[in-house]
């Protein structure tokens, strides 16, 4: 290893040339000048081996503490000396400085195999392998995506916070510590990782107590380079054909309904797509009353921009040449046989790629499912279903995750805009759609599900770009399948896969979701509920038990439950009796009229101390309703009237949460599990917030988790000066 590594004090020296302070030390080769250096330090002291070829000295009991003299310190050199072996080759007696301090850290930086140098920071420092509360930012970073890093760690609050008498740690130092890695990261490609490790913060300030600097071959070091930033206009130029085609030339149509070509063809004539179709088999004649081409070149010149390929990989050059031919300038590719195929495949996928590029064409696929575009009522897909119009726009590397979220969107009536599975993404792939997403007028919030990243840093740059436009949710699969990669650092062997996305994916501005669930329900929210100005947020209940719950979930998610303010207080006394709950959640406790909840409703939003309201109850009444009217006592007059009374005011209370959301620009996210208890016969509350174009979670803590998503978009642009 001696080749690999630099020595404990070879690493600080290089460290300090960053902004990484170390304490004082210096090298002794003897026990005489161990104790010389010793005195011009100051006892007490520490002493360690040092060389090249000793990277993990307390595992080999090569380190001494709290050296209080002279004696002491001799007698530690000559045993320090002693356990030398031969593989270790040049060796001398460190002498440095004793720091103590009660918080321990570790930092440093690795080279990850898709995003290239990354910082890495965790807590506990020799234990930060078994407490696994560790971040990581791609390098280089800002001071502020420094300071975000502490923040993600789980145990933030032991950095941020006093501490047992230690004062907060001092973020703006801690910052430059990160800063400087990633510069060295950057800066130095012949550095394979490096491992501070403990950094302890004595007095709030960290301070390195060791170092190891782990070399490697530069020539495969990912560098760095700044990333280059679309054109909007561009980026709707080049897909326009993909996602507004004016004419769709249909490859491979069958009159026979199980096969993909048939299928698509019906869906894009059963959803009304609004250009011209051209279905092409070898066969023609009429498929559903509709004639069919017989050949590629009857299509008139300049009419389709769009060919959905449904013909054996075979077929696929010439048929791509043919549409060339024809004006087409875009290409959907559901065909299999490609790159999934093992090693054959690839290579057809190459020579498709190729012979795409040489002929100018966007190419989606192979292997894909289908692309939706809802402003062109475009359905041309191989399933169904055909989604409402919406702000969503939903790009996949699974099709069948793109059915599970335009299932979502037929269920809620929140609608997607454009929506592509990403197949084999040969040419064009997730990160592309994204960004074309982050120019598209009609998508207000770009969804993603993704497995594996052909290039990191490909993704995070798109990433970024979407985030500082709007917001961008991602759900990744294939978590439990990866692992920790193999390292001589202790940085490197805390470096799993999804620790790395995932740090990156925030940097980036991503609102990572854990499940298919909460992914749609956030991008429903950002595509429906204006953002929150800040964390202080209202509970509006008519019922003690979901508010107390709701309240838990605010804690959980880092919303701030707020006291009511007093002018709010007082208005609200106004209204209803004084058994009302006067605190936060607010219950009226029955003591509402017909006009009260929509008068508190505004009342809350208009209030300047209130950024964001969670409207819970919504559907009792007019769950009551339908058990009068569905009974044997529904004709009754006075029965009928109330019934009636109780659904219109919950409807009623569905457009009050909307126009008061809208006159103020604040969210209020209304929740009911009568949402999907009571949707077999419409119940008037959650069925109104549909109508209302809003949202309704099946529960508090979902609306909850769904509000703190959305404050972490808003912190991250705030940090980032968006």
């Amino acid at each position: 290893m001696s080749g690999n590594t630099l020595s404990e004090h070879e690493s600080k020296t290089l460290l300090a040339e960053y902004g990484i302070p170390c304490g004082a030390e210096a090298l002794a080769a003897t026990p005489e000048k161990a104790v010389a250096a010793a005195e011009r330090i100051g006892f007490p002291v520490v002493a360690k081996l040092c060389g090249r070829a000793i990277a993990h000295k307390s595992e080999r009991n090569l380190v001494r503490l709290g050296l209080g003299d002279a004696a002491a310190v001799r007698a530690a050199a000559e045993d320090l000396l002693g356990r030398a072996t031969a593989e270790d080759g040049d060796v001398d007696v460190l002498i440095g400085e004793m720091v103590s301090a009660k918080r321990e850290l570790i930092a440093g930086f690795i080279r990850d195999p898709q995003f290239g140098p990354c910082v890495v920071l965790g807590l506990g420092g020799i234990l930060t392998e078994a407490l696994r509360d560790v971040t990581f930012a791609a390098a280089p970073l800002t001071a502020t995506q420094a300071k975000a890093m502490v923040g993600r760690l789980r145990a933030s609050h032991l950095v941020t916070d006093a501490f047992r008498g230690e004062p907060a740690g001092d973020l703006d130092a801690l910052a430059e510590v990160l800063v400087g890695l990633g510069r060295l990261a950057v800066e130095r490609p012949d550095i394979a990782s490096v491992d501070v490790n403990p950094v302890l913060l004595r007095e709030g300030k960290p301070v390195a107590v060791d170092a190891l600097v782990e070399l490697g071959d530069p020539a495969n070091a990912q560098v760095s380079v700044p990333a280059v930033v679309p054109n909007e206009t561009e980026l709707r130029d080049r897909f326009q054909p993909l996602f507004e085609p004016r004419g769709i030339v249909i490859a491979g149509v069958s009159s026979h309904p199980g096969k993909f070509g048939f299928v698509t063809f019906h869906n894009l004539m059963r959803f009304g797509y609004e250009g011209q179709l051209f279905p092409v088999t070898r066969d023609g004649g009429d498929i559903m009353g509709y004639p069919t081409l017989s050949d590629i070149s009857e299509v008139p010149q300049g009419a389709a921009d769009l060919v959905f390929v449904c013909t054996p990989y075979q077929a696929n050059a010439e048929l791509l040449k043919a549409c060339h031919a024809r004006g087409v300038r875009a290409a959907f590719i559901a065909s299999g046989g490609y790159g999934e195929a093992g090693e054959e495949g690839k290579v057809r996928q190459a020579e498709l790629v190729a012979l795409a590029n040489e002929l100018g064409m966007v190419v989606a696929g192979p292997n894909g499912q289908g692309v939706i575009s809802t402003t062109r009522s475009m359905c041309a897909q191989i399933v169904a279903p055909f989604p409402p119009a919406g702000g969503i726009g939903v790009a996949s590397q699974s099709g069948n995750l793109v059915s599970s979220f335009l299932n979502y969107a037929v269920a809620s009536g929140v609608g997607v805009s454009k929506a592509i599975s990403a197949g084999n993404s040969a040419q064009t792939g997730l990160p592309d759609y994204l960004e074309y997403f982050a120019a598209d007028p009609t998508t207000k919030v770009a969804l993603g599900y993704l497995e594996g990243l052909p290039n990191g840093r490909r993704f995070a740059e798109a990433a970024r770009y979407v985030s500082e436009r709007k917001p961008l949710v991602m759900v990744k699969g294939g978590v439990a399948a990866e692992g920790k990669r193999a390292a001589a650092s202790h940085t490197g062997s805390l470096a799993s896969d999804d620790g790395v996305f995932d740090g990156v994916a925030a940097q980036s501005g991503v609102i990572r979701a854990p499940t298919v669930e909460d992914a749609f329900e956030w991008a429903a929210t950002f595509a429906t509920q204006p953002l929150p100005r800040g964390r202080r947020t209202l509970i509006f209940t008519t019922a003690g038990g979901w508010g107390v719950l709701a309240a838990d979930a605010c804690a959980e998610h880092g919303l701030e439950l707020i006291q009511i303010p007093e002018d709010l207080k007082a208005s609200i006394d106004e209204l209803v009796p004084p058994r009302w709950s006067r605190n936060n959640p607010i219950d009226l406790a029955g003591g509402e009229t017909r006009d009260t909840i929509p008068l508190v409703m505004d009342l809350m939003a208009a209030n300047e101390g209130v950024d964001a309201i969670i409207h819970l109850g919504i559907g009792i009444q007019a769950a009551q309703a339908h058990a009068f009217q569905s009974g044997r006592f529904g004709q009754d007059e006075g029965i009928a009237r109330i019934a009636d009374f109780h659904a219109r005011q919950d409807r009623r209370y569905a457009t009050a949460a909307r126009e008061a959301s809208e006159k103020y620009d604040k969210p209020i996210l209304t929740a009911t599990e009568l949402v999907t208890t009571d949707r077999h016969y419409g119940n008037a509350g959650p069925v109104g917030v549909r109508e209302e174009g809003r949202y309704c979670y099946p529960s508090a803590n979902r609306a909850v988790a769904a509000l703190g998503a959305m404050c972490r978009y808003v912190d991250w642009r705030q940090r980032e000066g968006l």
